[in-house]
């Protein structure tokens, strides 16, 4: 079978994220004492978990309905049905590398509704860019009532800044310009792509365009992005919930910051379950910006991350076995991505 990447290339890239994630942990547990942080989590109240829980699915909701919205230029999918497919989603992005999970749900869409990889993708590669902005907003909202950031992680929230809007101003003006941006990818493609496969690599650019639909009226862009808002205010509003699990209080704004600062790190390579990514950064802004005892931080940090991985990963296992999908599919949804077949 072929791969959507060659096997060492796959390997690497696993490597590399467990590397990122050792070191990100070693970070994250520098001047823990252990004795402290067990009695942390000894008398910490975790029926806070259950509403924190609760409204998280709330927002996962909203996402679904966000990428309902998204896909409505190609066909209206029922709520319910998109739900469990945003579930798989998450769970494969919670256990396989890579962040898998996001062609795993367009593999299972294409199985459900008929709907093309590419198109999917689109749509998810968008939803990517308004989350990364909202994480940015979250940053930049919080700021000025909280004590700046750590230095170290300046430049990278300028990058990623940067990154995010150059993405959405390409990804609005494709919307927009379709025909335009078709005639410049002929141009390239005549130069650089090999005879025999401008023909499949055409179609699946098309489809791929026809993705951005959603981007071609202002009122589309506020609803994705509006949508967007609610969905990290949810997650947030489960941050808060935790909190209270734990002998400490932080302003809702220190908590939007450390939200978006975490998510921007998770978008670096990892283990599954953006092991270190997560908990470093969060630790070190609630210690330094919130003033958390190190101890505290860290007992409530993992427990967050514990909260936020497992019940969605339990809920999209369970779709993921209902669709009779198997492990091998996430080989087959990267050769679909690129065949369509």
């Amino acid at each position: 079978m072929k791969r959507l990447l060659p096997l060492d290339s796959k390997r690497a890239l696993i490597w590399v994220g467990v590397l990122i994630s050792i070191v990100s942990l070693a970070y994250a547990m520098r001047g823990l004492r252990l004795s402290e942080f067990l009695e942390v989590m000894r008398t910490a109240n975790y029926i806070w978990i259950l509403p924190g829980v609760a409204i998280y699915f709330f927002g996962v909701w909203a996402r679904t309905w966000r990428w309902s919205y998204m896909l409505r230029p190609f066909k209206r999918v029922p709520l319910w049905r998109l739900f469990s497919i945003v579930c798989i989603g998450y769970a494969g992005n919670n256990i396989y590398p890579a962040r898998a999970g996001e062609v795993i749900r367009s593999y299972v869409l294409k199985k459900t509704d008929d709907i093309a990889i590419s198109s999917s993708l689109a749509t998810v590669f968008v939803e990517r860019v308004f989350d990364g902005l909202v994480m940015l907003l979250f940053v930049f909202l919080a700021l000025p009532f909280t004590s700046a950031i750590p230095e170290r992680y300046r430049d990278f929230v300028v990058l990623l800044s940067s990154l995010f809007g150059i993405a959405l101003i390409f990804f609005i003006i494709v919307a927009a310009r379709p025909e335009k941006a078709r005639r410049i990818y002929d141009i390239v493609a005549v130069r650089l792509i090999p005879a025999r496969f401008q023909p499949k690599l055409s179609d699946i650019v098309d489809r791929f365009i026809l993705g951005f639909s959603c981007l071609r009226s202002g009122r589309g862009v506020l609803a994705i992005f509006l949508t967007s808002v609610v969905v990290w205010l949810a997650e947030t509003m489960k941050y808060w919930f935790i909190m209270h699990a734990f002998d400490f209080e932080v302003s809702f704004l220190v908590l939007m910051l450390m939200n978006g600062i975490v998510n921007l790190f998770t978008t670096l390579p990892a283990a599954p379950g953006y092991i270190g990514t997560f908990d470093a950064p969060g630790i070190e802004i609630l210690e330094v910006v919130g003033g958390v005892n190190r101890q505290v931080a860290t007992a409530y940090t993992l427990v967050l991350h514990v909260a936020l991985w497992l019940p969605i990963t339990a809920l999209g296992l369970w779709y993921f076995y209902r669709q009779r999908l198997h492990w091998s599919d996430f080989d087959r949804a990267g050769q679909a991505a690129l065949s369509e077949s």
